[in-house]
């Protein structure tokens, strides 16, 4: 039954998808006055940081190195190896700066391998799931930040369309990435994180952990005590927005003190994309990413 439920709550609205816009390689898409795209500069890098230390630190309280706190940036070693995917909203008057109200972190696999590794290391024990896939291309999704005035689906799906473009313009073969629950309680998310544990925790050769050390159980209710509805009326946007195109989560939560979240790892292999997600936002890479 929660299975049957998540699949109806997630079922695309008709005739919501991005509208592609071909004409540029960094171009993945529009709805309205909002576009996708990469940055394409250290300017729209910085503005992109400077959201996320907007929404990071002074509305959740996370807590950065003493440098990043004194150029209210949310910056660190992982910014310059990365693309920087933006959403920006060109109804707004002004500068670039001013324009820039989403952004997303991509990593692709042989860009971290090169350069020390994944972000998700750190947390989540992902060796073993990469040896597993020794033919298949990984990217890391990581620091989604939307402003408040613009969480609204139409922003969500716009960043899923531009991770969705980007993945086939470098024939990636899944994705995966940290994402959070706000609180370093997991008890406070104790029915969400129960469901994600029950209906949608990877397994087999996509099984992935938590680093012991910091493992914290997701498994914290019952399935029978579990209301589905409630439980996906709970979950972040951006989780809901993983699990409708057929995420997975990993084994174990961990606690971010510095960002003041409970984070779990999200891993979606793009074959498992559903028939009709795949239509929504194309199969076809040179429609959106050419």
């Amino acid at each position: 039954m929660a299975i049957e439920l998540l699949n109806r709550e997630l079922t695309p609205e008709k005739n919501q998808a991005p509208a592609p816009i071909p004409a540029s390689g960094d171009t993945f898409g529009r709805i309205g006055s909002l576009e996708t795209r990469l940055a394409r500069n250290e300017r729209e890098i910085d503005a992109a940081q400077a959201v996320r230390y907007r929404v990071f630190v002074e509305e959740m309280n996370a807590t950065l190195n003493p440098e990043a706190m004194r150029i209210q940036r949310d910056v660190d070693a992982y910014d310059p190896i990365c693309d920087h995917l933006l959403v920006v909203d060109h109804a707004i008057e002004g500068d670039i700066e001013e324009q820039i109200v989403g952004t997303y972190r991509l990593l692709r696999q042989e860009v971290a391998l090169a350069n020390g590794g994944f972000y998700s290391a750190s947390e989540f024990d992902i060796e073993p799931l990469l040896a597993r896939h020794p033919d298949k291309q990984f990217m890391e999704l990581g620091r989604s930040c939307v402003l408040p005035d613009y969480r609204t689906k139409r922003t969500v799906e716009l960043l899923w369309q531009g991770n969705w473009a980007y993945s086939l313009k470098h024939g990636m073969n899944a994705m995966f990435g940290c994402a959070s629950f706000p609180g370093t309680d997991p008890k406070e998310h104790a029915m969400a994180l129960s469901f994600l544990h029950h209906t949608v925790l990877a397994k087999g050769d996509w099984a992935v952990s938590a680093l012991p050390e910091l493992h914290q159980s997701m498994d914290l209710m019952p399935t029978e005590e579990i209301n589905g509805r409630k439980a996906l009326s709970s979950l972040p946007p951006l989780i809901k927005g993983y699990l409708r195109l057929g995420a997975m989560v990993g084994n174990g939560a961990v606690i971010d003190h510095a960002f003041n979240t409970t984070d779990v790892l999200i891993v979606l292999p793009i074959a498992s994309i559903s028939d009709r997600y795949i239509n929504y936002y194309g199969a076809d890479a040179g429609r959106f990413a050419s």
